[in-house]
């Protein structure tokens, strides 16, 4: 495939998903806040995987406002959501974006701190998902982390893998190109996940744990 036709694919792919207003107006704050939250196409996919893994129990690092909360919680409207940010006011419009969207207060747990301080703290093999937004630099740090959360067959969501196309660059060698990168990788020969990473909107790779060596 030809890079213009790589790049019409991924603009049919951005046009043709439908977000329910509620979170487009949750978008719309985020934006304004200068928070970065998660595509619509990015988060449909989302979406489909909570409601494949019937998830119950899930936590998200970086609430991008709310975005990627709603559009979880959106495939399971059963689920309890822990979301994590070090931005109070991200935080704060997450919470606000929850009450828009009518999702009742005990469904929904906002964490103020830094992810590498909170995760240590929460029990293993107790989450069905985990979903990864936050400082590319410590993205692998949360990974890791995340695997230890998420019970076996469990899914490790990570957004924006694809640093705006750099990873397919072998000429970029930042650090957090590097780490993607090396995290991709790492992840696709690993025995205790099953990885797949989809190129639509910013990217998002999906680790599936196959086995308790993932934690």
């Amino acid at each position: 495939m030809r890079d213009n036709d790589a790049e019409a694919v991924r603009r049919f792919s951005d046009e043709v998903t439908m977000e329910p207003e509620t979170i487009a107006r949750a978008r719309s704050h985020a934006l304004e806040l200068g928070a970065d939250p998660v595509s619509a196409a990015v988060g449909a996919q989302c979406a489909v995987i909570s409601a494949a893994t019937a998830a119950l129990n899930i936590v998200e690092i970086g609430t991008g406002g709310g975005v990627s909360g709603l559009w979880l919680l959106r495939g399971s409207p059963r689920a309890t959501l822990t979301t994590i940010d070090v931005e109070p006011e991200h935080l704060a419009a997450a919470r606000s974006a929850f009450s828009d969207a009518k999702i009742p207060p005990a469904r929904a747990r906002f964490i103020a701190g830094r992810a590498a301080d909170v995760l240590p703290r929460m029990n293993e093999a107790s989450y069905d998902i985990v979903l990864v937004d936050a400082d590319p630099d410590g993205v692998i740090e949360y990974v890791e982390h995340g695997l230890r959360l998420v019970r076996a067959g469990g899914t490790v969501l990570v957004p924006r893998v694809l640093n705006g196309g750099a990873v397919a660059d072998p000429v970029r060698r930042d650090s957090v190109t590097g780490a993607y990168r090396s995290l991709i990788q790492e992840t696709q020969s690993s025995p205790a996940v099953l990885g797949a990473l989809s190129i639509v909107g910013e990217g998002l790779l999906q680790l599936t744990t196959t086995s308790a060596e993932a934690r």
